[in-house]
């Protein structure tokens, strides 16, 4: 047998297990390439180009973006970028801000027009790394014709999107290449940091609040040893005072009233988890009823979130 023919059957054997899963070679070949990072959270290569992932946290992490050869960050985010260390690191920050709920078609020709005229490579992140960032580089990765919406379905699998998030899931699913001489001509006033709605805001800090209670919980409820900055009970505390000044605000209040009862919900059980903690630490309850009503604190408020979410924030709008 001729070595060419040796390197078709080879080839060949190859292909068959993609092929017989349904998978295209051109798909495969396009597959999301994860980063090995002790500081870059989810990331992963999407094109030669653009690389998703999650926010970049300190100056390692900008520094490990600066080695892949990033000039551009887009943060999909609702929390403010942090401009002055990715200037430090010569790359300039986009804010493009997007909720759960799926991608604005408006919002996502902004996207890609960025994706095809900013120099260098190009990072789009969201908090995490899982859910709207992956997303929103995909979804514009189709506009820009970079990507099929099978292959833009492929990047958020492998990302792990959740699959609640339908809006977002339905974006890839239906974005369309758009004409290129229509993104050409799109005016964009690209920003730094958005204004965020007042929401938008404290939900960003509540989500970074619950990530530290979390971690505390994670230590059996004590001040977990790679966070020696993390007191328990203030943690609630914080958490407490997070839900109660988003029930102040006006987008709460024109909100139905399953709403704001989730939003009181969720104050009442981080001032019950408050109370244990400060109990515990004061020695008036032992550890075993001490963590017990901690974990049930907690439950209520994460449940009370996720009821919340389905209905807010998941779930693409309706015209």
């Amino acid at each position: 047998m001729k070595a060419s023919q040796v390197g078709l059957l080879c080839i060949a054997g190859a292909l068959l297990p993609l092929l017989a899963c349904g998978v295209h070679a051109e798909d495969a070949a396009r597959a999301p390439k994860p980063i090995e990072s002790g500081y870059l959270h989810n990331a992963f290569v999407l094109t030669e180009k653009v690389i998703s992932g999650g926010q970049p946290e300190d100056a390692a992490a900008f520094e490990e973006l600066k080695k892949l050869g990033v000039k551009t960050i887009i943060s999909v985010d609702g929390a403010t970028p942090d401009v002055k260390l990715a200037k430090d690191h010569g790359m300039a920050y986009i804010h493009l801000p997007i909720g759960y709920d799926g991608v604005p078609k408006s919002r996502a020709q902004e996207l890609a027009k960025a994706l095809l005229e900013q120099p260098g490579k190009i990072y789009v992140h969201c908090h995490h790394g899982k859910h709207r960032g992956p997303a929103a580089a995909a979804v514009a990765l189709c506009i820009a014709g970079d990507l099929t919406n099978d292959q833009a379905l492929a990047v958020l699998k492998v990302a792990h999107t959740g699959e609640n998030y339908k809006g977002l899931w339905a974006s890839a699913r239906e974005a369309k290449k758009a004409d290129p001489e229509a993104l050409k001509a799109l005016q964009v006033a690209y920003v730094e940091a958005a204004k965020v709605p007042p929401l938008a805001e404290a939900m960003v800090l509540i989500d970074v609040t619950q990530e530290r209670i979390e971690d505390v919980r994670k230590a059996g409820w004590r001040t977990p040893n790679d966070h020696p900055d993390l007191d328990p009970p203030h943690e609630a505390l914080q958490l407490k005072e997070h839900f109660r000044e988003l029930q102040r605000t006006g987008d709460a209040r024109t909100h139905a009233e399953d709403f704001n009862k989730w939003l009181k919900e969720s104050e009442d059980a981080a001032d019950s988890l408050e109370k244990v903690l400060r109990d515990w630490k004061a020695k008036q309850l032992g550890e075993a009823e001490a963590r017990k009503a901690a974990d049930e604190a907690l439950t209520r408020i994460n449940k009370n979130c996720s009821d919340c979410h389905n209905v807010y924030r998941n779930a693409p709008k309706t015209p």
